[in-house]
């Protein structure tokens, strides 16, 4: 009995199907005629839908509520300035550089002996032509000066050796008279002295002898 139905709904559902292709074969062979074709188009009225498209749904913006504003407080302005607060950076540190090596000690110089103290040679002490002893005459006054009346100082520097006497006379200053000039250094030439020393030695030296010619005397 099931296999009846079954069977009888399979031919049911064929028959369907062949009807279907039938109508639209026919169908598409009445498209071909041309006729055909346009009396179809007349005849059929044109359904035009029109649809109304639905306003889309806005979803409620929300408005971000504004913050509340402080009132903002103005200070008044102070006559006492402000301190001035500046950054300083501190600069590095210099890099120490590494202190040398102490010296070699110097080798110790030998001590020397301490030189001598100079010797300081003893003060001459001059000629001397006055001594009693020595009897050394007056220059001879020249007669024709006498006469004519020629005075004057005669200076004489005097030479004297070692030994006392006279090595060189020399006129120091005229008298103003050739005469008296000449009468006192021929005397001279012949006196004696007492030759200079220097400590306990005799030692040559020079000495000045004034010689006066006066008609007062």
């Amino acid at each position: 009995m099931a296999g009846w139905k079954s069977q009888d709904r399979s031919t049911r559902y064929v028959g369907l199907v062949v009807v279907l292709a039938l109508h639209a074969a026919a169908l598409t062979a009445l498209l071909q005629y041309s006729p055909a074709r346009s009396a179809l188009a007349e005849a059929m009225p044109i359904m035009v839908s029109l649809i109304t498209p639905q306003p889309p749904v806005e979803k409620p913006q929300v408005v971000p509520q504004p913050l509340p504003v402080k009132p903002k407080v103005v200070q008044p302005a102070s006559r006492v300035p402000q301190p001035v607060i500046t950054s300083t950076t501190s600069a590095p540190e210099p890099a120490l550089a590494p202190s040398p090596p102490p010296p070699a000690p110097a080798p110790m110089a030998m001590a020397q002996p301490p030189a001598p103290a100079p010797v300081v040679a003893p003060p001459v002490i001059p000629p001397n032509f006055s001594a009693s002893y020595l009897e050394n005459p007056a220059p001879a006054y020249p007669p024709l000066s006498r006469r004519v009346g020629e005075q004057g100082k005669v200076m004489l520097r005097v030479l004297v050796n070692a030994k006392g006497t006279a090595d060189s006379v020399e006129l120091r200053s005229s008298s103003g008279s050739s005469r008296l000039d000449d009468a006192a250094l021929e005397s001279v030439k012949h006196w004696r002295f007492v030759p200079a020393k220097q400590g306990e030695q005799a030692v040559p030296a020079w000495v000045l002898i004034p010689i006066t010619f006066s008609l007062k005397g």
